[in-house]
């Protein structure tokens, strides 16, 4: 490992472990030049966080991204966040899966039946944003990714075992915040879903073994981002699915 990354990883974990050290500015030679190089510190970070217990996969600008999510981060609904240790509060109203087999690393691609065989169920779900920035647009993209994409945790809702029906075109989602409707949206907004998984399977989680049974893997904001208050409830619907909840207490 390099010095800049090690260096990078560094101050991005303390920022984790202490939400004051969050960073205003970085210098100039910490800031990743490629994806390699931001990959390689979300690589070092997600180590250092322990057992993955999911993956974010999503297409900002077009092209495919991902980062690992830490199992201590994902809850099930209805959650309860200390608002004190989530000062950025932002969220996504998201679908995700959650894998029932494994799809180990392997060098001949996984076939789009072989990825869809390992899915389990689907999930309505929120995406938990916490920066380690204390104003993560300020960054460009690859800097954000080093720390994949302001990941705070996960909030998922009831699984569905018979997805493969479910048109997600025709699916609407309804985001809620303090009992009004905040933002809604129909269908899913990054073209066809099951193409992040085949992704994901093939390249994107290759470096921790590939993707494995039990984690979820969420595909993507269909709301945007939406930083709330510190006493915010939020709930989130998607027809057909069902609805996930978050509650943020002092």
């Amino acid at each position: 490992m390099s010095d800049v990354v090690q260096e990078f990883a560094d101050l991005l974990l303390a920022a984790r472990a202490d939400t004051s050290k969050r960073l205003t500015d970085i210098p100039g030679r910490l800031i990743p030049t490629d994806e390699a190089a931001a990959y390689a510190v979300q690589y070092h970070i997600a180590v250092q966080l322990g057992t993955i217990g999911g993956w974010k996969v999503g297409a900002p600008g077009g092209g495919r991204v991902c980062g690992p999510l830490p199992l201590a981060g994902l809850h099930p609904s209805p959650a309860r966040l200390p608002a004190a240790q989530n000062p950025y509060r932002g969220i996504e109203a998201e679908v995700a899966f959650r894998m029932a087999a494994d799809l180990p690393a392997r060098t001949l691609p996984y076939t789009r039946t072989e990825v869809v065989a390992a899915i389990g169920t689907m999930h309505p779900a929120i995406e938990v944003l916490e920066s380690r920035f204390l104003d993560p647009d300020k960054f460009d993209l690859l800097t954000n990714l080093a720390d994949t994409q302001s990941h705070g945790g996960f909030i998922f809702g009831p699984g569905t075992l018979h997805w493969h029906g479910i048109d997600l075109t025709t699916v609407k989602c309804e985001q809620f915040v303090g009992g009004m409707l905040q933002k809604e949206a129909l269908g899913y907004p990054f073209g066809e879903i099951l193409e992040m998984m085949d992704w994901l399977a093939n390249v994107g989680s290759t470096w921790a073994g590939g993707l494995k049974a039990g984690q979820f893997v969420t595909c993507g904001s269909w709301t945007g981002k939406q930083c709330v208050a510190a006493d915010a409830e939020v709930r989130v619907t998607f027809s057909g699915l069902g609805e996930v909840n978050l509650r943020y207490t002092a």
